[in-house]
């Protein structure tokens, strides 16, 4: 199983992201993993690595070259500094290159993102259209046409959110059966944003829950396509 860092893959001078495969000699069905505003910390490595542990072959690109915000102000100020078009772009790449790696390459591959990095995979599945197959978004949201997209999507979303609204959460499963496509959203009671996440607002509960329904819906849209 490899998981050391992938080689530079974009036209940023730190593009980097990390790469594991399945247990044994082999790949899997792709999954790209797009981290929140914590940066690629120890806590999504060790995400991965249980999602390839599940069998995908699984690449999270660094979107803030190496940084590791702690605090929320922080994060913030992490984002506002990234180039739009710059992690557009990484974002994309990242998707190139993971099919390329991954078990089959002509095959579309998934999207699990966290906050800002559920938002950029919902933003990716309506731009490659073909290439995206599923997309699991936690606490992250887009008001974009979702009318060319092919993906299926499935959402996990805390009751008591002080970044993301009701109305945020309402208008992207909106936006996504307007586009025809199949939701599976969850709203889970008494949880803050970043509850599946390590931090203060982790609920090991709605956490545990997010991981099987997460798990399932991969199984059943992800890698039995690949089968």
């Amino acid at each position: 199983m490899s998981s050391e860092p992938a080689s530079p893959f974009t036209n940023r001078k730190a593009g980097e992201a990390f790469l594991v495969d399945p247990p044994g000699d082999r790949q899997g069905p792709g999954l790209l993993v797009l981290h929140s505003w914590w940066g690629l910390n120890p806590w999504l490595r060790d995400f991965c690595r249980r999602l390839a542990a599940e069998g995908y072959t699984v690449l999270a690109p660094d979107m803030f070259d190496g940084v590791q915000p702690i605090t929320e102000a922080e994060g913030e100020a992490v984002l506002a500094g990234v180039d739009p078009d710059e992690l557009s772009g990484l974002v994309m790449s990242s998707a190139h290159t993971l099919r390329a790696v991954s078990a089959d390459s002509s095959k579309p591959i998934g999207v699990v993102g966290f906050s800002m990095g559920a938002s950029l995979g919902l933003w990716l599945s309506a731009r490659l259209t073909r290439e995206i197959a599923a997309v699991v978004a936690f606490y992250g949201t887009q008001s974009i046409d979702f009318d060319h997209a092919t993906a299926v999507y499935q959402g996990h979303f805390a009751e008591d959110d002080h970044i993301v609204s009701e109305e945020d959460r309402v208008v992207t499963e909106s936006f996504i059966r307007l586009g025809g496509q199949a939701t599976d959203f969850h709203l889970y009671p008494d949880t803050g944003h970043w509850f599946f996440e390590e931090g203060d607002n982790y609920d090991s509960e709605a956490a545990e829950l997010a991981w099987d329904r997460m798990t399932t819906f991969l199984e059943k849209n992800l890698a039995g396509a690949h089968s």
